[in-house]
Parts: C-alpha cells; sequence; structure tokens
C-alpha cells in the first residue's frame, strides 16, 4: 500500500515539474494590456508658460478636480469555484460547478454635472447590483446606472438622491492636446481615495486591442502617469484641470503599472455621455467603408503615392460613403480639415458623431485630392436615431437591415420586406438566419421597415413561438421559429 502511494505522488510530483519546464522553456514571455477593474471650484492660476517645459507645480489643477473625482465601490454576483474532489486540485473545477456570492469591486469616477451624474468605465460597473460612490469630502451616496457603451468602455451613472452644488468638471477638447504636454491622472487606486499622479501626454489615437466589441473604437490617450488597479474610470486633466479624458487602461507584465497608461479621450466620452443621458444608448455614426492604415507594403501593392491615411478597401452598400460618391481605392486624408493619418483617428472622428450629420471628408484619389459631404447613417443604412427601447429587439436580432429596392422586390416578386445585410451575433446567427435573408412578416404581421421590426418586436409575446417569414437569397421562401 505504500508503495502504491509513493508511486501515485511521484507521478503527480513529476507531472508539476513537467508542467514547469515546459513553461520555462518553451511558453513565451508576452506583454499584456490589462483593463483595470477593479462646492464648483475655481480653477485656482497654474504657473505655466508655453517658453516653459513645465509649470512650476500642479497645485491648482489638482485641487480643482481631486474634488470632482469620487470613488466608485460596486457589488457583482457572480459564481465562485468550489472545489468538490482532488480530482478538482489537477483538472480544475469543472465549468458551472461552484455558488454565487457577491463580489466588491472598486473604481473610480468623475463627476460631470452639479446634480450628480458621473462618468465612468463600463468594466468598472458592469453586471453591478449595487453601487456606492465615495466624495472626497467623504459622503457617500447610492448611484444607478443610466446607460453603458462597452464599445468605448464608458459607462454614465447618477446619484440616486438629490443633490445640488457638487464639484464638476468639464468636458474639454481632447483635439488640443499636443505629445509632450503635462497631465495628470486622479483616481482611486489600491483603494487610497483622491490620488493625483503626474506625466506626458505619449502618444495620441493609439489603439491596442483590448475591447472585444462589435465596432469597437479605440483611439487612446497615451501617457506616462502612474495609473493602477482602482484607476479605472478616473480623470485625465491638463494642467488647467480642465477633463481631457476618462483612465482605462495600463499595458503590464505585472498586472500593476509599468509605464504606461490609456484613456479615452473626453471628446469621444462627451458624446457617448450625452447619447446615453439623451437616448439610453449610443448613437453610433457610420461612415460605410472597410479600411486598412497606409503601410509601406500597401502603398507598393496599390502603387500609392503616400506613406499615411487610411486606404478605403470596399464600400457598404446603402452606406453613406456611397452614396456621397467615396470609391474603392480612395485614401482617406482628413475628416472636417483635421487630419487623418491612421485608422484610429478616423474612428475617432467618426464615432464623435451621430447618424444624419455631415461630414466633410478629404480623400485623395489617383494622386488627386477631392472633397465629399457625407452624411453618416446607422448600421441600418439610415439616419434615424433610436431610442433604447426601440433597439431592444434589434439588437437580440444580431444584425444590420435594410429597407428592399424596387430592383430587389422585382427579382424577388414581393411588394416589400427588410434586407439583412449582414449577421453578427443574437438571434441571427443561433438560427442560422443568413445574410441576404428578406424578412416580409414577423408572426403574420408585415414588416416594410426596420421600425417595423421595432414596433412587432414590443408585442412580441414571451410564451409563444416567434415565426420570422421571408425569401432567401436563391429565390425560395422558408421560415425560422424560435422562442423569445
Amino acid at each position: 500500500m505504500k508503495n502504491i502511494v509513493k508511486l501515485i505522488l511521484i507521478s503527480a510530483l513529476g507531472g508539476v515539474v513537467s508542467l514547469g519546464l515546459y513553461r520555462t522553456f518553451f511558453e513565451k514571455e508576452n506583454t499584456k494590456t490589462f483593463i483595470e477593474t477593479p462646492a464648483r471650484l475655481q480653477s485656482n492660476p497654474v504657473n505655466y508658460s508655453p517658453n516653459t517645459s513645465a509649470p512650476e507645480n500642479f497645485v491648482g489643477a489638482a485641487e480643482k478636480s481631486v474634488h470632482s473625482v469620487v470613488h466608485v465601490k460596486t457589488a457583482v454576483r457572480a459564481r465562485v469555484p468550489v472545489v468538490q474532489s482532488p480530482l478538482d486540485l489537477f483538472f480544475g473545477v469543472p465549468q458551472g460547478q461552484g455558488r454565487e456570492q457577491l463580489q466588491l469591486g472598486t473604481g473610480s469616477g468623475v463627476i460631470i454635472s452639479e446634480d450628480g451624474y458621473i462618468v465612468t468605465n463600463n468594466h468598472v460597473i458592469e453586471a453591478a447590483e449595487e453601487i456606492l460612490v465615495s466624495l472626497n469630502s467623504g459622503e457617500e451616496y447610492t448611484a444607478e446606472i443610466i446607460g453603458t457603451d462597452p464599445t468605448t468602455d464608458i459607462a454614465l451613472i447618477k446619484i440616486k438622491e438629490e443633490v445640488s452644488e457638487l464639484p464638476y468638471l468639464n468636458f474639454s477638447n481632447s483635439d488640443n492636446l499636443r505629445l509632450g504636454e503635462w497631465v495628470l491622472a486622479v483616481g482611486n487606486p489600491f483603494n487610497l481615495t483622491s490620488t493625483v499622479t503626474a506625466g506626458i501626454v505619449s502618444a495620441k489615437a493609439r489603439s491596442i486591442g483590448i475591447i472585444n466589441e462589435q465596432s469597437a473604437i479605440e483611439s487612446f490617450i497615451q501617457t506616462d502617469a502612474v495609473v493602477n488597479p482602482g484607476n479605472s474610470g478616473g480623470a485625465l486633466v491638463n494642467t488647467r484641470g480642465e477633463l481631457v479624458g476618462i483612465n482605462t487602461a495600463i499595458s503590464t507584465r505585472s498586472g500593476t503599472y509599468e509605464g504606461y497608461s490609456f484613456a479615452v479621450p473626453s471628446n469621444l466620452a462627451e458624446k457617448v455621455v450625452a447619447d446615453l443621458k439623451e437616448y439610453g444608448t449610443v448613437q453610433r455614426a457610420f461612415l460605410g467603408v472597410s479600411i486598412s492604415d497606409i503601410t509601406p507594403r500597401l502603398a507598393d501593392q496599390y502603387d500609392l503615392e503616400v506613406n499615411s491615411g487610411v486606404y478605403i478597401g470596399g464600400v457598404t452598400e446603402n452606406g453613406a460613403a456611397e452614396a456621397a460618391g467615396l470609391e474603392s481605392g480612395d485614401v482617406i486624408v482628413a475628416i472636417n480639415d483635421r487630419e487623418v493619418n491612421k485608422g484610429s483617428e478616423l474612428q475617432e472622428a467618426i464615432g464623435s458623431k451621430r447618424p444624419g450629420e455631415k461630414v466633410k471628408v478629404s480623400v485623395l484619389r489617383d494622386s488627386e485630392r477631392k472633397n465629399y459631404e457625407v452624411v453618416l447613417r446607422n448600421i441600418n443604412g439610415t439616419t434615424q436615431t433610436y431610442k433604447k427601447e426601440d433597439l431592444q429587439f434589434l439588437t437580440l436580432l444580431g444584425g444590420s437591415f435594410r429597407e428592399v429596392t424596387e430592383e430587389e422586390a422585382r427579382k424577388y416578386r414581393i411588394p416589400y420586406g427588410v434586407k439583412i445585410l449582414d449577421v453578427k451575433s443574437g438571434i441571427l446567427a443561433e438560427q442560422d438566419i443568413p445574410a441576404g435573408f428578406i424578412i416580409t412578416q414577423i408572426n403574420q404581421q408585415a414588416v416594410k421597415s426596420v421600425q417595423d421590426i421595432n414596433a412587432i418586436g414590443k408585442t412580441l409575446p414571451k410564451d409563444k413561438p416567434v415565426i420570422i417569414f421571408g425569401v432567401l437569397p436563391n429565390g425560395r421562401e422558408k421560415y425560422y421559429a424560435f422562442g423569445f
């Protein structure tokens, strides 16, 4: 019996040693970027001159901003793994095995109005059942979620109680930030409230691939101001105490600050907040193009005489770019006379607009600069804006749509319908409903427009199947039935 026990222990030890050796000699060391989880004051003049390399101190900016940044504490219900057998120690706890319990998280937020509206990161308050905010003065309030936007990692919350004359920060124009300019990061790292750190703007329009969402917009301000877990959602301010960004992420190997931090620019955050406040959801504008950054290889492949800009690889059917006359092969070099050198800058410029707004798009075509006035559209190819409640069923479907053209109606011999332009995640993907399918009826109700889908979605019973009827791209009629 003792020999058997020895054999088991030796085998287990051998496995552990082998795993350790494998990790030592075969796994590469990677640098990862983490999204960190978790009385209106007059601005005192800061001794700053454009001719000097730095202000004498940051006292004015710090005093103005520190009172407007709150400590955000959340309670999230999560499943905690529970070991039920010795095998779980070696092979891990099976998925779904465990118990639910409330877990506490912390982050930061920025007061943006005297009546208690607060901007923070989506990942700070995501799935939170309870939210508590603590002011620098020590006062605590409960807060509620007004709206969230995972594509920019921005969220808007509000203090539930009636409050007034809270200290707050105004959004500043982040386009005016310059490389090398001094900035302060204000937040609550490691539960250390009201912490201020200083650094410079290291880069702008930085895309680092951390937002795993359809239509994600990444155009971060990169700084070397110290940011750590708990800083997420806090303020990035300039030396005048003006809000220029929302601190969001760091690049690290250890999980703590190692030199680089990233913030959502204030222009983008301000637009998202305005949408969430007015509509409950973000009004995302689309140019309707597939794009690539200009690289030496791409420039050589397409014989381009430029080394910066955004190459249009294709235009979307019924999109804003197509309607305005933009073509595949054009190189976008400016939006509203603002120079565009890469895709992240283009995303930020368009992401700060709503469907229906006009922008001037400057492109190079055959070495000639041309300007086009483009009326931006939503994902469905219209200029309409939607309330949150109107988007519920469309969001569940998970696609983009438009009304059929007269030519398509004649081709498929249908009086009306809504065409699925593409399929993302959601019901369409789950039911294998393909792009190109034309919806003519939902539960025997006529679908003549995208708005009809919204209206029908509000009336669908929860205890009966939903039946979508229409025409496949090959002309064959088909229906799909599913529970809702």
